[in-house]
């Protein structure tokens, strides 16, 4: 247990504002006159009717405030209290138990999704404002696109992720038998969209490596996510044919029922966990299968023994490099002793260390525990000392192909600037810290028109961050282009001359803000017209991506930029940032995810954009890409400047032969599983019945203070202390009843992250004058998904962010309800409005979901924070229209004129600037096979998560 400072001093300044706002209230209604001595003669007002009873201001005496500040003291004492225990419980870690088993195993595990989710957010927030001032574009709402985007593609991964290691299981995993064969494909096709993928016979051995190769955009991709059911079964496409997994029939069993059979790295798997903890990820497969957790536990640390990082458990997943990211994915993939394992790019974002550490655990796998492991890769030359079979795709089909070659040096240098030339960038002993961190120390280089230069080095050596820093002029202690860097008042970095240095960063696809290739394309176009202050050719940019994608060729019209395969959209931001041709073009990583045809094309564009005079910096792990373009190369390692010498290191050998533990062992016997946990579903009837009462009780508990008026007297002074009981049980009846019909994955995973996305916003902006920014995403999501998303996603939301700053109190019941019923509501609006009269209806809802809203959090906490004694105090027993009135003045002063009304603007400026791009992408990943049970509690049907594009067929999924 670790003890939180955080909550504690929220809790003491909340405790402090309680207490200094009762002592106002106090004064400012009906005075503070009790006793002597007089501290101010404050002539009383009496207000007119309806607040006749009201008198405004008094005399004020010591012993008044001093009772007013004492009647503050237990409340303020209760939010002390709270806070001391937020400060000590770690609510993160409940969520992890409550996933673990029991009735609620599907909202806890949407919680722990949003709780591993906002690394990841905070991630997406700092990429895209980078982003944009790489394109020279201010930070502003249309971030939210991008930020929406990269947030929801971490849900989809997040969602294969959970459906692979088996949520929503609903029996125990068996293994069928086929042989001994892990695998059999026979006839079959992969189909998605407009694309089909013939694979005749296709079934490789136990205890084998297999790779496939392919162009990029070619499919491999889409074959590896049909072996492992995503493809049928989540993305919307189908199987026809035999495809069989350990005996199992892929058409008929989910990925969720084959989690013990077979085990699936997908690209990124940064992106893809779960939770927040590396052992805890890991362990999920088995949890979900309902293993206990001390044996689970057992075997958690076995497979990362084996693995090589045991060291690793008890990290922060957001801490991890790419290699130990790609690692721990393999060890969750395997640490239920599958027979078959695939494996999507797992060598594309590793330096040659980590590549060989990846290889060698594949090889340990195949070899010595007899897995069949699949591979889809390009970089494949580095699979060549451990594979032991290749396929490839020609046109529609995987047929069998041969080991690549190792590539024959090239070194076609373009025209080397003259060492005595003047740089058109230089740095000179700059640094670059991050938190505090130093990344880069003292890096001295120099570019001149012409050349091409190499920075290479491992993971986590700096490279990035030197890129970043020359594109914007940041770091200390160093000049580039003749400016002191450490100023970057300008908010770029300049060349010598006063030219642009663009960069294409790693991220690049936080570069596209429109929702279509051609959008983007015309954006690019108009920027440029804005630059150079004249007319732009309509079609440069076009032309410019033709121009980098060589023959191959790739959508340049309505496709939505993030349907793209991995190689076009890198291609796509390299187009959209070399438009002005710029003097000096850094690029990070070009030629990740790319196949040989796009790496040739890229190499050609960069020779080009040399020979024209642009001095080009590269970072790259790929020394052939580097050594083909007759780079010189600037090695750099641990953050220590590169050497500004010409050499040329000489990458290892990537040998399968690593200090791993040994797997030659027999593996132990798996521990018992025993069924899951059942899940609570609830009949239809009952359900709404739960729901309906529920929610009923939640109003009464809101509005106690005026049904108490109807109460006898002895009854009537319970009824806080019921309302207090009443809102909790209410908001777990509504969790019980819902956690049933939240079955699929992916709707797991889209609520998990988009509650982080809102929990976020919420904490940013709360007592910001009533900046509710949260309602824009509420209102919006409500209206995408309906309302029992809306519903879930309010609720969880809370939950989150009371979490993450430490808000958890009595009040917490209150707030859930009131967010939870904001999204509701908007997904029970009229369905069939569309285009600008679907805005102006949310715009409207916005505006009265934000009234009631204030009004309903008022009227519960109405009584304990203004107390006794005053003008506007709750009087039991007092007339219904005596305390309404009250309630509405004091609501009207503290809340509806100021708080509520700009929560009001607010909703309704962020649903006219972003509303229709934020609906076109939630609309995008509308939840498929399962979600939230639609009507008569059946799941919807599958649906695609994207529209193919229409002009080419797409045969790659995955973002």
């Amino acid at each position: 247990m670790t003890f939180r400072p955080a909550p504690l001093r929220a809790a003491a300044v909340l405790a402090a504002v309680f207490v200094a706002a009762r002592v106002i209230y106090r004064v400012l209604f009906n005075g503070a006159g009790t006793g002597s001595p007089l501290l101010l003669d404050l002539p009383p007002l009496r207000l007119p009717a309806p607040y006749a009873h009201v008198v405004f201001l008094g005399p004020v005496t010591g012993p008044g405030l001093g009772a007013a500040v004492l009647s503050a003291l237990p409340i303020a004492a209760t939010i002390l209290g709270f806070g001391l225990l937020n400060a000590w419980v770690d609510v993160s870690r409940g969520f992890v138990r409550l996933a673990r088993g029991g009735p609620l195993q599907g909202v806890a595990r949407m919680l722990v999704v949003a709780w591993a989710a906002l690394p990841a957010l905070s991630d997406a927030v700092a990429s895209v404002r980078l982003a944009f001032r790489l394109r020279g574009e201010r930070f502003g709402p249309r971030a939210l696109v991008p930020v929406l985007e990269r947030t929801l593609e971490h849900a989809s991964r997040v969602a294969a992720a959970l459906e692979l290691r088996g949520f929503g299981s609903r029996a125990a995993q068996q293994k069928g038998n086929d042989g001994g064969l892990p695998l059999g494909v026979r006839d079959a096709q992969f189909r998605i969209g407009d694309a089909c993928i013939k694979v005749d016979k296709f079934a490789p051995s136990g205890g084998s490596i297999t790779v496939i190769t392919g162009p990029t955009g070619s499919g491999k991709s889409t074959i590896l996510r049909g072996i492992a059911g995503l493809l049928s079964h989540v993305d919307g496409g189908n199987l026809s044919g035999t495809v069989r997994v350990g005996g199992l029939d892929r058409a008929s069993a989910p990925p969720r029922e084959t989690a013990s059979v077979v085990g699936v790295v997908l690209q990124n798997p940064r992106a893809a966990f779960a939770t927040t903890r590396v052992g805890d990820d890991i362990a999920l497969a088995l949890e979900l299968r309902g293993i206990h957790f001390a044996d689970a536990k057992v075997r958690v640390q076995e497979v990362a023994e084996r693995t090589g990082i045991t060291a690793l458990l008890d990290r922060n997943v957001s801490t991890l490099s790419a290699g130990e990211a790609t690692l721990v994915a393999i060890a969750a993939a395997v640490v239920d002793h599958p027979r078959l394992l695939l494996v999507d790019e797992p060598l594309a974002d590793l330096d040659a260390t980590a590549r060989a550490r990846v290889i060698g655990v594949l090889d340990a796998l195949a070899h010595q525990a007899d897995v069949c492991v699949i591979v889809a890769e390009h970089r494949a030359a580095a699979l060549v000392p451990v594979a032991d079979s290749w396929w490839t795709l020609e046109g529609d089909a995987l047929v069998r192909g041969e080991a690549p070659a190792a590539p024959a040096p090239s070194y076609d240098s373009p025209a080397r600037a003259s060492a005595d030339a003047e740089p058109v960038l230089a740095a000179a002993n700059l640094s670059v810290h991050r938190g505090g961190t130093p990344v880069v120390r003292e890096a001295s280089l120099a570019l001149r028109r012409g050349e091409i230069v190499a920075l290479v080095g491992p993971n986590g050596a700096g490279k990035s961050s030197l890129l970043v820093a020359l594109a914007l002029g940041e770091g200390t202690g160093g000049e580039a282009g003749g400016s002191k860097v450490g100023s970057a008042k300008t908010g770029s970095g300049k060349t010598a001359d006063g030219g642009r240095v663009a960069l294409v960063p790693d991220a690049s696809d936080d570069l596209f803000t429109r929702d279509t290739v051609a959008g983007e394309l015309r954006a690019a176009e108009r920027r440029l017209a804005r630059v150079r202050r004249g007319r732009i050719e309509p079609g440069s940019a076009a032309a410019r991506l033709a121009l980098l994608r060589g023959d191959a060729g790739m959508p340049h019209g309505g496709e939505h930029p993030r349907d793209l395969s991995a190689g076009e959209r890198r291609i796509l931001a390299i187009a959209l940032q070399t438009m002005d041709t710029p003097p000096v073009l850094l690029i990070d990583e070009p030629t990740r995810g790319l196949d040989p045809a796009a790496r040739a094309a890229v190499s050609s564009a960069l020779r080009a954009a040399a020979e024209d005079g642009t001095a080009v910096l590269v970072a790259t792990h790929d020394l052939d890409f580097a050594h083909g373009l007759g780079a010189r190369i600037l090695p750099m390692r641990d953050g220590v400047a590169p050497s500004s010498a010409a050499v040329d290191p000489v990458e290892p050998a990537l040998s399968a032969a690593q200090p791993l533990a040994a797997w030659s062992d027999p593996l132990p016997d798996r521990p018992a599983a025993k069924r899951p946990h059942r899940r609570l579903r609830m009949p239809r009837a009952v359900e709404l019945t739960v729901l309906a009462a529920a929610n009923l009780l939640a109003l009464a508990a809101f509005c106690w203070p005026l049904l108490a008026a109807a109460l006898p007297q002895d009854a009537a002074a319970a009824t806080p202390y019921i309302a207090l009981a009443i809102a909790p049980v209410a908001a777990v009846a509504v969790v019980l009843s819902l956690d049933g019909s939240v079955r699929s994955a992916h709707t797991v995973a889209l609520l998990g992250v988009l509650a982080a996305v809102g929990s976020a916003v919420r904490v940013a902006s709360t007592g910001v004058g009533g900046v509710e920014a949260v309602f824009i995403l509420l209102i919006l999501a409500g209206r995408a998904f309906g309302a029992r998303f809306g519903l879930l996603l309010g609720a969880a939301t809370i939950a989150v962010s009371s979490a993450l700053w430490g808000g958890i109190g009595p009040w917490t019941p209150f707030q859930i309800f009131a967010c939870a019923w904001v999204g509701a509501g908007a997904g029970l609006l009229p369905r069939r409005v569309r285009g600008k009269a679907e805005l102006w209806m949310l715009a409207a809802y916005g505006v009265v979901s934000s009234y009631v809203f204030g009004l309903l959090l008022n009227l519960w906490f109405w009584p304990f924070a203004v107390g006794g004694g005053t003008g506007i105090s709750y009087v039991p027993g007092a007339p219904l229209a005596t305390n309404l009135s009250s309630f509405l003045l004091y609501s009207l002063l503290t809340s509806t004129a100021g708080w509520d009304t700009l929560r009001a603007v607010t909703t309704v400026i962020g649903i006219a600037v972003v509303g229709r791009a934020v609906l076109v992408s939630l609309r995008r990943v509308k939840p498929v096979s399962g979600g939230v049970a639609g009507p008569g509690g059946q799941a919807a049907k599958a649906r695609p998560t994207a529209a193919p594009s229409p002009s080419k067929k797409r045969r790659q999924l995955t973002p």
